[in-house]
């Protein structure tokens, strides 16, 4: 089950405190407490893994390391470890206590959510020319705390859009090291998933059916995807009956869903084309005049076509 909307509750950690201590030397009675610890800071970073929400399915609270008390002798506690969360680029991280959003657009940029506290000072920091035996020392600052609501909202470079078992997940593993779950049947792809090819972000949109926008089949969940993908790579199956049908039944629904999807750069690709004759596909790619790519995941040179409109949309980024 994909997590894309979670609540959550972080917690940076806490400063140390600092030390009161002083020399045991007979002759030297000098403050020696050392500082405490600046508190661990947390952080998000973005990953192309949609799923990686499910980490906080059943974990609603999480915290950085407290930062360590100072001691004598001049000794300062040690820093707390940051805590570095991964969650996949398109989240919005609405911070329900200050009413900030903050959205993850990159992969492998952290970004810090709640600073660890400052740590508290010894009293070797409290001396001075009339306070020679300074007593004061500091608590630690307590660490930033919020509440955040992790929303899902994926957004990717190129999206893969079509009827289901068109090979949109073939594709997307055969460009990306991405691993979804492959098989020749309706639905195949009940999340979507998205792959890396160089600096762009693929993602494959599970298959639509007519109705999709009016919630059918696997719905309106994932037409809200479609409106954050730049550019559509639009799949039609070399099987189908019917390019033009299959063409405007998706088109149909993501206009009644949100009619600027109509807008978005488009390219079709007419898949699995080692499944029919040559012949008959060219028959059927006559009937339809549009500018089609055909192409199968097992011929290297169609693929490679695929690789250079991707490489074309690259130079554009």
């Amino acid at each position: 089950m994909l997590i894309d909307d979670v609540t959550i509750r972080v917690r940076a950690g806490n400063g140390g405190k600092g030390c009161v201590a002083f020399q045991k030397s007979r002759y030297a009675k000098g403050p020696t407490g050392g500082s405490g610890g600046e508190g661990g800071s947390f952080y998000f970073v973005g990953v192309s893994d949609l799923s990686a929400l499910k980490q906080f399915r059943f974990k609603k609270s999480v915290q950085a390391e407290d930062g360590g008390n100072g001691k004598g002798e001049f000794v300062d506690g040690p820093k707390g470890n940051d805590v570095i969360f991964k969650i996949p680029v398109g989240t919005v991280i609405h911070n329900l206590d200050n009413r900030q959003d903050i959205e993850i657009v990159k992969i492998g940029e952290p970004i810090l959510i709640g600073k660890g506290g400052k740590g508290g000072r010894g009293n070797f920091l409290f001396r001075s020319s009339t306070n020679t035996t300074p007593l004061q020392c500091q608590p630690g600052l307590k660490g930033e705390a919020f509440t955040l609501r992790l929303e899902l909202k994926m957004i990717a470079d190129v999206g893969f859009i079509g009827l289901p078992n068109v090979g949109k997940s073939s594709l997307l593993k055969e460009l990306t090291n991405a691993d979804p779950k492959v098989a020749n049947y309706p639905f195949t792809t009940l999340e979507p998933h998205l792959g890396v090819y160089y600096d762009l972000i693929l993602a494959d949109i599970p298959g639509l059916i007519e109705g999709a926008s009016e919630g059918k089949g696997l719905g309106i969940k994932f037409l809200r995807h479609v409106e954050r993908t730049k550019i559509l790579f639009h799949l039609i199956s070399a099987e189908s009956d019917d390019f033009k049908k299959d063409y405007l039944t998706i088109r149909k629904e993501l206009g009644d869903y949100n009619k600027d999807l109509l807008d978005k750069e488009e390219y079709i690709f007419i898949t699995k084309t080692d499944m029919v004759d040559k012949d008959v596909l060219k028959e059927k790619m006559k009937k339809w005049r549009k500018k089609m790519v055909p192409m199968s995941i097992y011929d290297y040179d169609s693929i490679e076509k695929v690789k250079e409109v991707l490489n074309e949309i690259m130079k554009k980024k």
